[in-house]
C-alpha cells in the first residue's frame, strides 16, 4: 500500500482527521503495518505498553480478566485505536486485544505517539474527546447493569 493510501486511511480516524497531510505522511512512513489472523492476540492485559495499534481493516475483541475468566467487554473495528492508554498513563495494558477476524493495523510506537502529542496541538484535545466518549459509554453500561442487578434482587 502506498503512503498516500495510508494517509487516506489515517484521515478516516477521528483522532487524525484534522492533522495536516505532511504529518500524516510521516506517521504512515514511520509506523509499521501489521496483519493478524483471526484469534491472534495483539497484546495481553498486564503487558507493558510499547505501542498503539490503529485498526485499518477488520475487528477486534477487547477482553478483561475477571474472577470467572476472560470476558469480552467491547468490539472495535476499522478507524479505532487500541493500546493508547498504556502509552499515555505509563501503566500496564488494561485489556487483552484479540483479532476477531483477519486484521490489518498500523503499529505506532510509543516515542512516535508521544512526539505527535507534543508537536500537534489538536491531538491531545482529540484524545480527551475520545476518552470522554469511552467513559460515557462505560457509565451507560454500568448504569444498565446496575438496573438489571436491582431488578433481579441481587443488589
Amino acid at each position: 500500500m502506498s503512503i498516500l493510501s495510508e494517509v487516506e486511511l489515517l484521515r478516516r480516524v477521528p483522532l487524525f482527521a484534522n492533522i495536516d497531510t505532511s504529518r500524516l505522511k510521516l506517521l504512515a512512513f514511520t509506523s509499521e503495518r501489521l496483519s493478524f489472523d483471526a484469534g491472534a492476540v495483539l497484546f495481553r492485559e498486564g503487558d507493558r505498553g510499547d505501542s498503539a495499534y490503529l485498526i485499518l481493516t477488520g475487528k477486534v475483541d477487547v477482553a478483561v480478566n475477571s474472577p470467572k475468566g476472560e470476558v469480552v467487554v467491547a468490539h472495535l473495528g476499522a478507524n479505532n485505536i487500541v493500546g493508547e492508554m498504556a502509552l499515555l498513563c505509563e501503566m500496564p495494558r488494561t485489556a487483552t486485544i484479540i483479532a476477531a477476524e483477519p486484521l490489518d493495523t498500523l503499529r505506532i510506537k510509543k516515542d512516535q505517539f508521544l512526539q505527535m502529542l507534543r508537536d500537534i496541538p489538536q491531538m491531545p484535545l482529540e484524545i480527551m474527546r475520545e476518552l470522554a466518549v469511552r467513559l460515557n459509554n462505560v457509565n451507560k453500561e454500568l448504569s444498565a447493569a446496575h438496573v438489571k442487578l436491582r431488578a433481579a434482587g441481587l443488589e
